[in-house]
């Protein structure tokens, strides 16, 4: 069965390869880099949970009836879905860097334009324009991530998700705190200005560090004693293949080779992100609905899922190193499905909540370390493919938790994200490599 020991290969590799030898600092541009690429994953969260929390000022302003907004709000989707391939074209032949900055530019700038808007249609097309900033945005930095890991030799793409995280929160956060007192155009004018200003400061790390089509071919045994900081220690053969400089055997790779682990890999992140859309748009009303929490409670649903989803993100590194990503998604799924059965089913608020942080901790790194694993496998076409596939997720967990609400209870509804992540341990499980190298153990 070669589909399915390639499938094995691919999640047994580390997303970040093997580690770089023990004292030898990374090179200061790669620091500079790393900064940078956080600050625009943060942006990334930032800008697009400004948007979020002012929906239903927009929704007020532009007088559209739920339905229609509901189908202006599918603009995002459609424009980041739409995108996504396109963007990992882009990053093959130009390099990710130069997409990252140029989606960095255009999200913030985007977003002011939704509350200028006086009706659904104006509402949806301005969201097309938003939601393909959006989808560029995630497989630019994803892919650049990628790039950047092989560099540093570390699996530290948990923390890039991480710092999405914590800015999606603040963006909220603050977002809240301004909704009484500036108008949404005053709000999302002044983000746009200050996720320009943020994109400006962090242009020049973020374009000094080398792209794909920049690097020169794979180093002999020689060169690579002389930088082991950049690439594998001398003498160990490269950990796949697929991860080597040239932008046109990836490409080919992707296409022949790698085509159905990284498919696989898409559809374990879709896992992921279909608990992230369900818990989104459901889990308050649950706790209301099922479980008679007062609104303010209630509320805390969704928080406390993307706080311990963020905790665990923030872990994620060391426990890629230590595990290996294919017990790490493993054990991640099989702890998002029983905390998501608590959730569920508890018959109290607090069990639920508690229930709700053991979803948010299994679930924090299957995402990132699938994204990782298909770049790593197919560059920015295994990204965008993998993307592509997770971010449906996103708008198939709110939809299908809405009709399965509708014809049984929200209580069924909400386990089928219990199965989801099911599916992504028993996925990973079943198609882990048995001979792990001891750096990913």
């Amino acid at each position: 069965m070669p589909t399915l020991n390639k499938i094995r290969s691919a999640l047994a590799g580390a997303t970040g390869h093997r580690c770089r030898p023990s004292g030898v600092p990374p090179h200061p541009d790669l620091r500079r880099f790393r900064i940078a690429l956080t600050a625009f994953f943060a942006l990334d969260g930032f800008v697009f949970a400004g948007w979020v929390v002012r929906i239903p000022a927009v929704k007020a302003q532009t007088g559209a009836s739920p339905s229609a907004l509901g189908l202006a709000l599918l603009g995002v989707s459609a424009g980041a879905v739409a995108t996504m391939m396109l963007t990992g074209r882009l990053c093959s032949r130009w390099g990710s860097q130069p997409v990252v900055l140029g989606c960095g530019f255009l999200l913030p700038l985007s977003v002011a334009l939704p509350p200028l808007t006086h009706s659904a249609l104006a509402l949806g097309l301005v969201l097309l324009v938003f939601g393909a900033a959006y989808g560029g945005m995630s497989v630019a930095l994803n892919s650049a991530a990628v790039d950047l890991i092989a560099r540093l030799r570390r699996p530290v793409m948990p923390g890039f998700h991480a710092a999405f995280s914590l800015g999606g929160m603040l963006g909220a956060a603050l977002g809240g705190l301004v909704a009484d007192r500036l108008t949404a155009t005053r709000h999302l004018v002044l983000l746009a200005a200050f996720g320009v200003l943020v994109a400006a400061v962090f242009t020049r790390p973020l374009l000094r560090f080398p792209s794909r089509t920049d690097r020169p071919a794979p180093q002999t045994r020689e060169e690579n004693t002389a930088a082991p900081e950049h690439e594998a220690t001398a003498g160990e053969p490269s950990p796949d293949p697929a991860s080597d400089g040239n932008p046109a055997a990836r490409t080919r790779r992707m296409s022949r080779q790698v085509r159905w682990p990284v498919l696989v890999l898409g559809l374990i992140a879709l896992c992921t992100a279909y608990a992230e859309g369900a818990l989104a748009d459901w889990s308050a009303l649950h706790l209301t609905d099922e479980l008679g929490a007062a609104p303010g409670l209630a509320a805390a649903g969704y928080s406390v899922f993307a706080g311990a989803m963020t905790a665990g993100r923030l872990s994620g590194t060391v426990l890629v190193e230590r595990l290996g990503p294919a017990r790490v998604l493993t054990a991640g799924g099989a702890l998002g499905c029983g905390g998501m059965l608590l959730g569920a089913l508890a018959p109290t608020v607090w069990l639920a909540l508690a229930g709700f942080v053991l979803t948010g901790l299994g679930l924090a790194n299957v995402f990132p370390i699938a994204i990782g694993r298909a770049g790593d496998l197919g560059g920015p076409g295994g990204v965008a493919a993998a993307s592509t596939l997770g971010y449906g997720g996103v708008l198939l967990g709110p939809v299908a938790s809405g009709f399965l609400a509708d014809w049984f209870s929200l209580r069924t509804a909400l386990l089928t994200v219990a199965a989801l992540a099911a599916v992504a341990a028993l996925t990973a499980w079943a198609t882990r490599h048995r001979a792990l190298p001891p750096t990913a153990r």
